[in-house]
């Protein structure tokens, strides 16, 4: 059985191990490792999930602070990375880890969720093309099928359009 529950100190180690494995696998390189570590460090606000089973971490998703900057700045959060282990995807960890923190954002009042990840996984828990919402990327050359966002408050977002940024320290996994 998956236990889905916020990251724990004791946590962090088997976390890095996780995103190593689970990146290098997959993409052959894994600097998502180094950047959860910087996110943990420098990030206030950050909300790291881990899937747990069998007291193993199978799998990892951090949310953490953006902001979309336009003619006013409206705080939300970024989902990534997204982490399973290879032999434990295609099990649904991975959408309960999303689910799971979609929840928990909604009930803390976030008003969107931002994420560049795969056009054909996201869409699946509500993200659309960001650019439907008049919102960009920081970054030149994201496709616009790859930058979605969620948006949990209507109201909040009604007026707003201009650039999604991401902490700095997603400048060199990007």
């Amino acid at each position: 059985m998956i236990c889905i529950r916020e990251e724990k100190p004791e946590d962090i180690e088997e976390i890095r191990k996780l995103n190593e494995k689970t990146f290098m696998q997959t993409f052959g390189q894994a600097p998502e490792a180094n950047l959860v570590d910087r996110l943990r460090e420098n990030c206030p606000g950050i909300l790291s999930l881990v899937a747990v089973q069998d007291d193993q971490i199978v799998g990892h998703i951090v949310f953490s602070p953006v902001k979309i900057e336009g003619d006013r700045t409206l705080d939300g959060m970024g989902l990534g990375p997204l982490a399973v282990l290879p032999e434990f995807q295609h099990r649904g960890i991975g959408s309960r880890l999303v689910q799971a923190g979609i929840e928990i954002l909604k009930n803390q009042s976030s008003p969107f969720i931002i994420v560049l990840g795969h056009p054909e996984y996201y869409p699946r828990f509500g993200f659309e093309l960001a650019s439907h919402s008049g919102i960009r990327s920081q970054w030149e050359g994201v496709p616009d099928e790859a930058f979605m966002i969620l948006i949990l408050n209507e109201n909040a977002l009604s007026d707003i359009h201009g650039v999604a940024r991401y902490s700095s320290e997603f400048d060199e996994a990007v």
